[in-house]
């Protein structure tokens, strides 16, 4: 259990690394319903200028959003959550390898104490997130109740 006292601003909360590849996409397109062509097919992903497959950005924000979840221990704790898209997050083609080997691309985050309110209890938690090394999110936050 987090105890409020103990946090100080900067105070690094660890780091968590999210493996996707194109099998999770498409379960994940499934699941959420959003079956557009961008995070599945490669041909209509460039013929819309983008660089191949990207993920979706729910996707994206619930892989990043695990790390603050799993530090205070109670998803129900985070009463506000936003960031910016950059960058997409692009899932290449695991050509030439069996697919179930292929790790896909490597989603890294890092969280920090941004602010502490004493009265409310709460923390804000930054979060810096890259993608095979290219920062895809900015001002990547969460309100955690505490």
């Amino acid at each position: 259990m987090i105890v409020f006292d103990t946090l100080e601003k900067g105070q690094v909360l660890g780091t968590h690394t999210v493996k996707v590849n194109r099998a999770d996409l498409v379960r994940y397109a499934g699941a959420s319903g959003d079956f557009n062509p961008i995070h599945w097919n490669e041909r209509f992903a460039k013929e819309v200028e983008l660089p191949s497959v990207i993920a979706h950005g729910m996707f994206t924000m619930g892989a990043v959003i695990d790390l603050v979840s799993t530090w205070v221990g109670n998803p129900g704790a985070v009463i506000d959550y936003q960031t910016r898209f950059t960058k997409p997050v692009v899932v290449e083609d695991p050509e030439g390898t069996n697919p179930s080997d292929f790790e896909g691309t490597t989603i890294e985050v890092e969280g920090k104490i941004g602010a502490l309110d004493a009265e409310a209890r709460t923390a804000r938690v930054d979060l810096t997130v890259s993608a095979n090394g290219t920062k895809v999110l900015l001002k990547c936050q969460a309100v955690v109740q505490l």
